[in-house]
């Protein structure tokens, strides 16, 4: 199934395990792969939960974290389709997760961090031929209910905040996906923008080391996905579900520095610089009819994240995604359509 779940999370390059040369994006690169999001959805409610975990290679961190992701989604479908497009309101709550990879006193706490909830809509054109084009508009209001993160010690030491610092601004998404569904493919590009008013500073009390107001970069991801359906155990139907992904992101502002009204400094004020990443990976899923079900899993290619030493960060990570059709009115073309575009 599809879609755009136009969720939020993110990618955590995590300042106290890299340098500045880390990406800055709130909607998480991979977040929509597997997912055919230039296909309008059947009219309907639908629930969207998608969960990913990161390991950063070890050693390389002297004291790694990894970080999870949970991006549960509403998307309503609604029977509106001015000049032939559906109007699709979505609205998430993503939360960001990180674990220590260490014990002892000195080994950090785990966290749990709000994203601003995302609210939005997209307008999806079925063009023929299985071929569809949908646009995005959507805000991550992390001004009003985002978190920024504070690393404590198991011994109860202040360590570092914030752990997201672009959580300091609301994040202002745009996207626009392109999707081949026919004769059990999906084919799909997604192209999405992240957008912040910087300088941003955290509202309210600003201590725990929050040093504001930050410089944020612009970001740009790009989703990738060529899956195909086999029936598989012949079931009449094809309901299994394989393919190759990729996905990536990439700062836009590299000239800024990560502090702003502060002068550049190569380790207190570091440039944020070009940075970005880009895995690649395999996907499999099963259409087990009341709800869809896919995994999948990458890897780092190529990464700007450097440790101390300049040597480069890699992450492995694996994902997983429920997919579940609420509500489809009775006049709607049912499952049939669904199972077949996603």
């Amino acid at each position: 199934m599809k879609k755009n779940l136009v969720a939020g999370a993110l990618a955590l390059s995590l300042g106290v395990t890299a340098t500045a040369a880390s990406a800055q994006t709130t909607t998480a690169p991979g977040e929509l792969v597997g997912l055919a999001a230039g296909a309008p959805l059947p009219e309907g409610i639908y629930a969207i939960n998608t969960f990913f975990y990161r390991a950063p290679d070890a050693p390389v961190t002297s004291a790694p974290l990894d970080v999870a992701v949970n991006i549960p989604v509403m998307i309503w479908a609604t029977p509106f389709v001015p000049f032939g497009g559906r109007v699709e309101i979505l609205v998430a709550a993503p939360t960001v997760m990180t674990f220590s990879r260490t014990g002892g006193p000195s080994a950090f706490r785990d966290t749990s961090i709000n994203v601003g909830t995302l609210v939005g809509g997209i307008w999806a054109f079925d063009l023929g031929g299985g071929f569809g084009v949908s646009l995005l508009g959507a805000v991550h209001l992390n001004e009003l209910n985002g978190g920024r993160g504070v690393l404590v010690t198991n011994a109860g030491a202040f360590a570092a905040a914030p752990v997201l610092p672009h959580l300091a601004s609301n994040t202002y998404r745009a996207g626009i996906a392109g999707s081949y569904t026919a004769d059990g493919w999906n084919i799909t590009a997604n192209l999405t923008g992240n957008f912040y008013d910087s300088p941003a500073t955290f509202s309210g009390n600003n201590t725990f080391g929050t040093r504001g107001p930050f410089n944020i970069s612009d970001a740009l991801n790009l989703d990738l996905t060529a899956t195909k359906k086999f029936d598989l155990f012949r079931e009449g139907k094809a309901k299994f579900e394989f393919g190759a992904i990729g996905y990536g992101t990439v700062n836009l502002n590299a000239g800024l520095t990560r502090f702003a009204g502060v002068p550049f400094n190569a380790t207190t004020n570091p440039l944020i610089g070009r940075g970005g990443r880009f895995a690649l990976g395999g996907l499999i899923g099963y259409d087990f009819g009341p709800f869809t079900a896919q995994a999948y899993v990458a890897r780092d290619v190529v990464s700007s994240a450097r440790d101390a030493l300049g040597r480069e960060i890699d992450n492995t990570e694996g994902w997983f995604r429920l997919i579940v059709p609420l509500y489809t009115p009775a006049s709607a073309s049912v499952p049939a359509p669904i199972v077949r575009k996603y």
